[in-house]
């Protein structure tokens, strides 16, 4: 007797990546014949699944977007890697220090993780228990983000329709802005948002977690170029433009130096085996000399000449700590 309910899950599973498929495709991967594609297709559409067809030469199947959301087909390595990924989302959000209810993104990964988690067959609930049972993710302090804030913002970017807000500086001033928003970026634990200040006419970082009374405004732009690579490489040329060139040459592998500069953007080129360049830009040359120091390896400062000279002043002054030989 043939497994329908099986072929079912799979043509559902392999619908739910969003792709086009051509009738031959999905009849090839299932091993059936068109007619029986048809009525599976059918079938799926009786159970409240929206399946767009487009008929002729270049016709396609696609499970287009309905008004709810149809339960998901999860294979047993991506339902542990949803788990796991919801957890560490979670944790990088605090709870709210006044005991209020969360609304922010971590909360609503803490619910989507006990939805998910109590859904499990029990064959896989096991291998899930498992990885959760060994699994800590550490909090990390971080600013609290709304969800409906991001959703609002997303929704824009993606209809290319501006955006007006309320926005406090890290000053704390507050200014009233009218947008063109582009990218969410998350970076070092901050969400921002890259967009076209209408009123400076330029380009603009917004932190997300500073953005209040957010409206779209029903008014469409045009997309410009973006300013740079992708967002991220606009946002950390932003950061970093205020700060000191610095270039040293280490007698480490490029993953040990990775590690000891994992919170700071910076460019680790292996140059063999065990030697590698770092090229980044710092607030201060002394914190770099301490983070390469620790890596227990001899390295060699490149440039620039007041790097060198600030690590002679710095080296004098341990010397001088730890007293007479």
């Amino acid at each position: 007797m043939p497994d329908t309910t099986g072929r079912m899950l799979e043509l559902l599973a392999t619908l739910q990546t969003g792709r086009r498929f051509t009738g031959r495709d999905l009849s090839s991967r299932l091993e059936v014949s068109p007619r029986t594609l048809r009525r599976d297709i059918d079938r799926l559409r009786a159970y409240g699944y929206p399946v767009a067809t487009q008929p002729g030469p270049t016709g396609y199947y696609q499970l287009a977007a309905g008004r709810t959301l149809p339960p998901l087909v999860l294979d047993d390595d991506e339902a542990v890697a949803t788990l796991i990924a919801l957890a560490l989302l979670g944790a990088t959000t605090p709870d709210d220090p006044h005991g209020t209810a969360r609304s922010d993104i971590g909360a609503a990964a803490d619910r989507a993780f006990g939805k998910i988690d109590q859904f499990l067959p029990t064959r896989l609930r096991l291998r899930a228990e498992a990885v959760r049972s060994s699994l800590e993710a550490a909090p990390l302090a971080a600013p609290s983000v709304d969800t409906e804030l991001l959703s609002l913002l997303g929704a824009a970017a993606a209809g290319h329709e501006r955006v007006r807000f309320d926005y406090a500086d890290k000053t704390g001033a507050n200014s009233a802005r009218r947008v063109e928003p582009y990218r969410q970026v998350n970076l070092h634990l901050r969400w921002y948002l890259l967009a076209w200040d209408l009123d400076r006419a330029d380009w603009r970082t917004f932190r997300i977690d500073r953005i209040t009374g957010a409206v779209a405004t029903g008014a469409r732009f045009t997309p410009r170029p973006l300013p740079a690579e992708s967002g991220i490489a606009y946002l950390r040329a932003g950061l970093t433009a205020r700060r000191y060139r610095a270039i040293a040459t280490v007698d480490a592998p490029a993953a040990t130096i990775r590690d000891a500069l994992k919170f700071q953007n910076c460019d680790i080129e292996a140059l063999s085996a065990d030697r590698s360049r770092v090229i980044t830009r710092v607030d201060s040359f002394e914190w770099l000399v301490l983070q390469l120091a620790l890596t227990g390896a001899d390295f060699v400062i490149e440039e620039p000449a007041e790097f060198r000279e600030r690590c002679r002043e710095l080296g004098e002054r341990l010397q001088h700590a730890a007293g007479p030989t």
